[in-house]
């Protein structure tokens, strides 16, 4: 080895050797956020032969996937459908709901009777009407409080908190990717910085050897090096160790995801309440989720029960009237006329749910409570499977940077 060419060699050419720790460290920081913006963007395919010939970021390609995991976690270890809705207060939600309520009730009322007889409603005084109408009204808190408690005690049976979640994040391909990018800001930054720190650190080993060699494949062999090296132990680093350990039996240290426990808790839990596990949707999950049928067969009992406890009066002329068997169907006609507002009407109690209801502190408590395994699974999934295209990515990213710096130093 002539250690005086050596010398001689960085002494004539000391900007080029200082600069490559620093383009090693340029090299790290873009493939790094190269590997970021792939997670996430774009959200179609675009290329020319999917799924060979281009590229669609992994969380939207694996969105199925991970809708299913999502979906999984907030259903089977989050969220507890009974112990929500036992935090509703029926009288409260009755009185939330009260207006809007009887000017339902009311439009029911008139709209069946004058589509079942509307000779004999017409035929009846306004006060006789407005009478009717107003004994039905008469029962409506009572109803309520009897819908309310027959959700609550069989809210496993009317509600299919699952497939609320799933379709929540199905409808909006963009909203499960801002789930994941949201609560993983924090990792998706470190990740980036570790190139810079990891990519000068290889970049001084890549100034002594090319000092020792001068052979142009250093450069791009190092390049790759850096890229797949520093991407694959930044995305370690994000999740392990998974306990408190100390560097030297000195220095804490902890996977960045698994520090911010408390505070990833809190922003996820915000983001369901906020926009998946919200009030419309549990509402809708209840009127048109897959077992909304026993609801409706809970409301039209529960419906007819009340008219026939609130039209006492006015029952034995109309039963006259128009005959047993249809009066029977307007009363079936009713229960299906109140499925249909039903929707609307509760909705004002929104406010009053979302806040008694408590989505996002509960998810919070619940998640600080899972094992280090199960709580790493809220953002693990988004990386484990496609984790080698993002590092042969930086690898490659890295090999063509090196290449065209050893180009630019032998030219």
């Amino acid at each position: 080895m002539d250690v005086d060419r050596i010398l001689d060699d960085v002494a004539l050419n000391w900007p080029i050797y200082v600069s490559m720790p620093f383009i090693a460290a340029v090299i790290g920081y873009v493939t790094k956020r190269v590997a970021v913006e792939m997670m996430f963007r774009p959200l179609r395919f675009v290329g020319l032969a999917e799924p060979y010939l281009g590229w669609q970021g992994v969380v939207p390609r694996n969105s199925a996937r991970m809708v299913r995991v999502s979906a999984e976690l907030i259903t089977s270890r989050l969220i507890d459908p009974k112990e929500i809705t036992d935090r509703l207060d029926p009288d409260e939600v009755a009185r939330r709901i009260q207006g809007p309520l009887l000017l339902t009730i009311d439009e029911i009322a008139r709209e069946v009777m004058a589509r079942y007889h509307p000779q004999l409603w017409e035929m009846l005084p306004v006060l006789a009407q407005d009478m009717i109408v107003k004994q039905v009204q008469a029962g409506s808190p009572a109803m309520v409080r009897k819908i309310m408690h027959e959700i609550s005690t069989n809210i496993g049976d009317v509600l299919d908190v699952q497939q609320v979640a799933v379709t929540a994040l199905e409808r909006d391909k963009e909203l499960l990717v801002r789930l994941i990018r949201d609560i993983s800001r924090p990792e998706m930054a470190f990740i980036a910085r570790c190139g810079i720190y990891f990519g000068f650190a290889l970049g001084l080993v890549q100034t002594v050897v090319w000092a020792l060699t001068r052979e142009p494949l250093v450069l791009p062999i190092f390049g790759a090096a850096i890229g797949w090296f520093t991407d694959w132990l930044a995305i370690k680093l994000v999740f392990f160790p998974r306990e408190q350990t100390k560097i030297l039996g000195l220095i804490p240290f902890q996977g960045v995801f698994q520090r911010r426990r408390a505070e990833v808790a809190r922003q996820y839990g915000d983001i369901v309440a906020r926009e998946v596990m919200t009030v419309p949707n549990i509402i809708d999950g209840i009127l048109r989720g897959p077992k909304s049928d026993r609801l409706l067969t809970t409301i039209q009992r529960i419906v007819r029960q009340t008219v026939d406890e609130q039209a006492s009066i006015a029952k034995p002329f109309v039963a006259v009237a128009v005959g047993t068997r249809r009066f029977q169907e307007m009363k079936a006609a009713a229960a299906d006329r109140a499925m249909v507002y039903l929707s609307d009407t509760a909705r004002h109690a929104e406010p009053y749910a979302h806040q008694a209801l408590d989505i996002g502190n509960t998810i919070a408590t619940k998640m600080n409570q899972l094992s280090r395994v199960e709580y790493e699974g809220l953002l693990r999934p988004a990386f484990r499977q496609d984790e080698w295209k993002l590092i042969a990515v930086g690898a490659v990213i890295g090999a063509l940077v090196g290449h065209l710096q050893a180009l630019l130093l032998l030219s």
